[in-house]
């Protein structure tokens, strides 16, 4: 299926067969297709780049697709890959996470830093905590072999 190019976001790059590769969903993904190109919310004299997720209902695109600034994507990644790191050893801590210091890690970037925290504000944290790490566990195989993609083309980069 083709993505659109005739929508405010403007393809640069494609990745038009995602729904044979979304992780769990292959095969049957509402999400047929990847693109980084021109933001729709691009204002006169001011070009910004984004990533936009393409859902397709099996009628028509779908408004719940969804594009974000690259930087937006590379933090998410950053956050899942900061996750992964505390779930290996988060099994040392009966809730999964230390009550007393929920911050796992305060990442530098721009001047400050980001801060991950474990989110002490969810009422079902205790439950809600141990089914994502055993979603994260679950999920390993797909995300290590995204993560080892990612990092062997860094490496490549010279990063």
């Amino acid at each position: 299926m083709k993505i659109p190019t005739t929508l405010k976001h403007k393809p640069v790059l494609t990745v038009e067969n995602y729904a044979d590769v979304d992780g769990r969903q292959a095969g049957h993904s509402d999400a047929k297709g990847l693109s980084l190109g021109l933001a729709q919310w691009n204002d006169r004299g001011k070009v910004d780049i984004s990533a936009k997720v393409w859902r397709y209902t099996g009628e028509k695109w779908s408004r719940q697709s969804e594009e974000l600034p690259l930087h937006r994507v590379l933090d998410l990644a950053i956050l899942v890959a900061s996750g992964m790191a505390h779930f290996r050893d988060a099994y040392q801590h009966p809730k999964l996470y230390d009550p007393a210091n929920p911050v796992i890690d305060r990442i530098g970037l721009q001047g400050d830093a980001m801060t991950v925290a474990v989110c002490t504000d969810n009422d079902k944290l205790d439950e809600d905590i141990k089914l994502f790490s055993q979603a994260l566990s679950d999920d390993g195989e797909l995300i290590g072999e995204r993560l080892r993609t990612l990092s062997r083309i860094l490496a490549e980069m010279g990063y």
